[in-house]
């Protein structure tokens, strides 16, 4: 508690606190608006921990201060996690977010043709299922906020899944990454059903490499190196991997798809968008 405390302590005053966004309780999120007079880009933080943890006060306080200076909107969002709702539910509250935010982006002085998405790890790959999946707005329906896009302009993952398919994970990925303990309560699965035609359709779904298409985003992804599959259970779902299976996948539209592994800072990532947002 002391060390979240002190997480939220060095992040600047919100412009925008605790902003409702959908009906549950951790359907909020915060906007710190960057100075300008012309509708800024905006870049919003969904935070990793495993689908089961983890809150917005994770936003990396060198990235908020070097976006705004820059002239770049910030959010950071909070999510349903599987102890409520297993797989879509994370995905799917955070598309309900950008939509909000674009739904507001007059009020905040937004730029809603330039919204990026940003985390680590489970925050990574819901940032990654939103900016390939297929745009979830419903332009018929009565509610306005359903109506606005969940596309991204771009996107940069930290220690990135970018499937969540257990049979992507084992057979790419190695060791036994595919029984890290966070995935069956994510898919909503028991140990009996992993092998069933519901858990493929699911395994599928959930994984945002699944809906990568000619005309996504492009993508920059970092990770230490650190994490290598092995026989203990989970180890490796941070693997580099990840991120270089995806690049094979993205040249092959053309889409630019940037890999770093080791030691990469805030201003690599600040960087990239500004490059795609500015």
């Amino acid at each position: 508690m002391i060390v979240k405390l002190l997480l939220l302590a060095a992040l600047a005053a919100q412009d925008v606190k605790n902003e409702k966004y959908g009906p549950h309780e951790r359907n909020v999120l915060d906007l710190w608006k960057a100075k300008s007079d012309a509708p800024t880009p905006l870049v919003i933080f969904i935070h990793g921990g495993g689908f089961r943890g983890g809150d917005k006060s994770g936003l990396s306080k060198p990235l908020l201060e070097k976006c705004l200076a820059s002239g770049i909107s910030v959010a950071a969002i909070h999510y349903r996690l599987t102890q409520t709702a297993p797989f879509p539910a994370a995905m799917h509250d955070s598309a309900r977010a950008v939509q909000h935010l674009r739904h507001r982006a007059k009020d905040w002085n937004l730029n809603p043709d330039r919204f990026a998405a940003t985390g680590g790890s489970a925050g990574a790959g819901i940032s990654l299922w939103l900016a390939f999946h297929d745009d979830l707005a419903d332009p018929k329906s009565e509610d306005p906020v359903a109506r606005q896009s969940t596309r991204l302009s771009c996107v940069v993952g930290l220690q990135a899944q970018t499937s969540y398919d257990r049979r992507y994970i084992q057979k790419n990925i190695g060791g036994k990454a595919h029984e890290h303990p966070a995935l069956p309560p994510f898919w909503g699965l028991k140990p009996e059903e992993f092998e069933t035609e519901k858990a493929y359709k699911i395994y599928e779904e959930c994984s945002p490499i699944t809906f990568l298409t000619k005309d996504d985003p492009p993508v920059y992804l970092s990770y230490t190196g650190r994490d290598q599959p092995s026989d203990k259970p989970g180890a490796g779902i941070h693997s580099e991997k990840f991120g270089h299976l995806l690049h094979e996948e993205m040249k092959k539209f053309g889409i630019a798809c940037e890999v770093k592994v080791g030691r990469n800072g805030v201003d690599s990532q600040l960087q990239f968008f500004q490059r795609y947002l500015k």
